[in-house]
């Protein structure tokens, strides 16, 4: 999977990002601090793109669920503090115990999700912690161990649509028909295949070009008809060219 470097709901450009990965399989482990004074001035709000993956997050003492996205999200509000674990795509309902499609180009707090009793109990947890994002590696390697593992044909899936594959050939040799294959997807990754397909043949394209490879390749490489198709459907999912989008780091 590629993964776009902020594309969690951390915030504004010019801040420190860091991420590494999780302890628990496919997830990725950040952190996002403000931007020194004076840093990135002029840079404005990266948006934070589609990439098909749930995160949990933590800043200044709240914690919040990012549901999958279907278009960029710009965040709002003052610089913040964040740390957050980013799933695997398809993991995260499984863990938190709500179906993704609700939670689908939202930010909700985790409080509407579980138990306030619990949630307390997690964020008293996290403000005691010398480093929040580890405590949420383990809070997340513990959240697999009481739901056990997740559904391997829903790896298979990304696996197969990362790398291309059409979405009625995939469903095919996975067994499912297509009204299925739509109904499993909408609960695991918050849409059906068919955006998901879109979704990850952006991030495609995104690593491509960000390596320097000329657009036109890009297109080809990632799965595009043709240069103008991709710059269609980056305008479409970003709201932004892809040339802007680079410009953007």
């Amino acid at each position: 999977m590629a993964y776009v470097a902020v594309g969690t709901s951390a915030g504004a450009v010019g801040g420190g990002y860091a991420e590494r990965p999780s302890r628990l399989t496919g997830a990725v482990v950040w952190t996002k601090a403000p931007a020194r004074s004076g840093a990135g001035a002029g840079a404005g709000v990266r948006p934070v793109l589609p990439d098909g993956c749930m995160d949990l997050l933590w800043s200044e003492g709240r914690l919040l669920v990012a549901g999958p996205d279907t278009r960029a999200y710009v965040p709002a509000g003052p610089a913040a503090h964040w740390a957050g674990l980013r799933f695997f795509p398809g993991t995260a309902p499984g863990y938190l115990g709500v179906p993704a499609h609700e939670l689908r180009d939202r930010r909700v707090e985790l409080a509407e999700l579980w138990p306030a009793a619990r949630v307390r109990r997690l964020s008293a947890r996290l403000e005691a912690a010398p480093d929040p994002a580890a405590a949420l590696d383990e809070v997340a390697l513990e959240l697999a161990a009481a739901t056990g593992p997740p559904d391997p044909l829903l790896r298979h899936l990304v696996a197969a649509l990362d790398a291309g594959r059409p979405v009625a050939a995939t469903a095919d040799e996975l067994g499912l028909g297509a009204r299925r294959l739509h109904r499993r997807s909408l609960a695991a990754f918050g849409y059906g295949p068919k955006t998901l397909a879109r979704v990850l043949r952006l991030q495609r394209a995104l690593a491509l070009a960000r390596a320097g490879v000329p657009f036109a390749e890009t297109a080809a490489r990632a799965g595009f008809a043709d240069q103008a198709h991709l710059a269609r459907n980056v305008r479409e999912l970003t709201g932004m060219p892809l040339r802007g989008l680079l410009a953007l780091g």
